[in-house]
């Protein structure tokens, strides 16, 4: 007899994305093949959800970056769960201070992203991962998490301004995604500072 699925809470949910109750894992996303549409998207935050909730705050950024691969030919989905920037500066004003599980450095994860997309959409999700590593940045000062020089150096990796990363979202991405990037972007201007506690 198969055993019963581990219980999904360990952490409190992040209020940015979709509730579950158990553990998921990859089939979760992997049952929709080559389809990329809002039930890929859904199931995508959803097993960010669970990364996140059992303890994984890097692997739960990770799901988060595959929904932002979407194809939303209807992007009403967007509605009750928008482009998970916000659920992004949440999950790292948490998880920063290592309480919560590996969360490796974001900001440097979001740069070679940025630096290294392929495949479909390469330009918009490119952009996407520029925002997402001005959000790392500015949520994580003071906690030790720079950027990876090296690449800098070795590259002459061009780093573009969160306005302009900003601005290739509204004029390439979904309906109001811009808008949801500029409020993290707020969250992240207000996160505790560095040992602060997290009761919250």
């Amino acid at each position: 007899m198969k055993p019963p699925d581990p219980p999904a809470v360990n952490f409190p949910p992040c209020p940015g994305l979709p509730p579950v109750e158990r553990r998921l894992d990859a089939s979760i996303t992997r049952r929709h093949g080559e389809a990329r549409g809002a039930e890929y998207y859904l199931d995508a935050l959803a097993y960010a959800q669970s990364k996140w909730q059992s303890g994984h705050p890097a692997q739960a950024i990770l799901q988060l970056n595959k929904s932002w691969m979407a194809d939303l030919a209807d992007p009403r989905v967007l509605l009750e769960f928008p482009p998970p920037y916000r659920a992004l500066v949440w999950i790292l004003q948490r998880a920063a201070t290592g309480r919560h599980g590996f969360l490796g450095n974001p900001v440097s994860h979001f740069q070679h992203l940025a630096s290294r997309i392929r495949g479909p959409h390469n330009q918009l999700r490119a952009w996407r991962a520029w925002a997402c590593f001005h959000l790392a940045s500015r949520t994580l000062e003071g906690f030790g998490l720079p950027q990876d020089g090296s690449q800098l150096a070795r590259s002459g990796l061009w780093l573009p301004s969160w306005q302009r990363a900003l601005n290739e979202v509204a004029r390439s991405g979904w309906p109001g995604e811009a808008a949801q990037a500029q409020r993290a972007a707020d969250d992240a201007a207000a996160h505790d500072p560095p040992g602060a506690e997290e009761n919250h």
